[in-house]
């Protein structure tokens, strides 16, 4: 207040307000993350994968969700929180996106040339008149070059990362007991390759269904193929009808799809970014949680995509903000 007398504990003399204050170190604070990521998603859920095929964040059953992969919080855990696929040998990766779509394609090579490509995406198509975004991540692995032994390793965490889910197993899945949901992922590989993470030499695609606990009615493969096809074709539509500026085309579309994809689907809400507690410089303890709608953030993206006649996420964003106001 004006005029109150400052405590013991606010004095400070004017040389020690002036000097520099050094970020605050984080007790026990270990190596960070690498932030180099691609995202995938399609208005339910979203990921992060980082530059050699790993899924290191990935909240079910929506953007605020559990993080069933949460390694992207805990990089010095090397046991559990993560799906990557380890490619023996390995000496060199890169990652690209397809053409004006939200479906990344990872590279990795072996030291005797072997290589495998893994391509991601979340199934986003238009179906019987509305939007199918269902809670569901694809990955297909294919080999490209030589004999390449590759190790998938699937390991999901719940309650937050503090604990390993209990499974159980059928002929072509596994399940993964969380709270309060369950979490299937469905393949055409054998069993145990998934379910223990044991190497095998990778000769044809093999592919991975995660989501509800559902059960495919057709082959992962041909589930895969025509959901790939369906979303692509989506997003190069809504590519299509972007007015999109002379210069640095390319980046514009992909921060477009980046903002797109920050949108919640079930309320219309623009959450403010897909993570939670990275902190704002490294070793320090100012962290927040960006799966929110933060009014000032979305105001911001809305007003971004508008530039760029992308009014649909505006009208979302209007009927988020009116069913709010109605409820209060």
């Amino acid at each position: 207040m004006p005029g109150q007398p400052r405590s013991k504990s606010n004095r400070r003399s004017k040389r020690t307000q002036d000097k520099p204050r050094k970020p605050r170190r984080r007790a026990g604070a270990g190596p960070q993350a690498s932030l180099d990521l691609g995202v995938i998603g399609n208005g339910t859920v979203n990921a992060l994968i980082d530059v050699r095929g790993r899924i290191v964040w990935h909240c079910v059953p929506a953007f605020d969700g559990d993080p069933v992969f949460c390694s992207l919080l805990s990089p010095k855990r090397r046991d559990a929180g993560f799906f990557d696929i380890k490619l023996e040998d390995e000496t060199r990766s890169r990652q690209h996106y397809v053409d004006n779509s939200a479906v990344l394609v990872t590279t990795l090579t072996a030291k005797d040339g072997a290589e495998v490509e893994i391509t991601d995406f979340a199934p986003r198509y238009n179906q019987h008149g509305r939007t199918f975004h269902p809670m569901q991540i694809l990955r297909r692995i294919r080999p490209l070059a030589g004999s390449p032994r590759v190790a998938l390793r699937f390991k999901p965490l719940t309650g937050y990362g503090a604990r390993v889910p209990d499974q159980t197993f059928g002929s072509n899945h596994v399940r993964y007991l969380l709270d309060p949901l369950v979490l299937r992922a469905t393949t055409d590989m054998q069993l145990p390759m998934l379910r223990d993470g044991l190497p095998f030499l990778l000769d044809h695609d093999v592919h991975v269904v995660l989501g509800t606990d559902e059960t495919l009615h057709e082959s992962a493969e041909r589930f895969f193929d025509e959901a790939l096809d369906a979303t692509l074709a989506y997003w190069h539509e809504w590519s299509r009808y972007l007015s999109i500026p002379a210069e640095w085309q390319d980046v514009v579309i992909r921060a477009a799809i980046t903002l797109k994809l920050c949108q919640y689907e079930g309320t219309g809400a623009l959450v403010a970014a897909m993570t939670t507690s990275i902190p704002e410089a490294p070793d320090t303890v100012r962290t927040w949680d960006y799966r929110y709608c933060w009014p000032r953030d979305a105001a911001l993206s809305v007003r971004a995509l508008n530039s760029l006649s992308a009014t649909r996420s505006m009208e979302e964003y209007v009927r988020c903000i009116f069913n709010l106001a109605v409820k209060d």
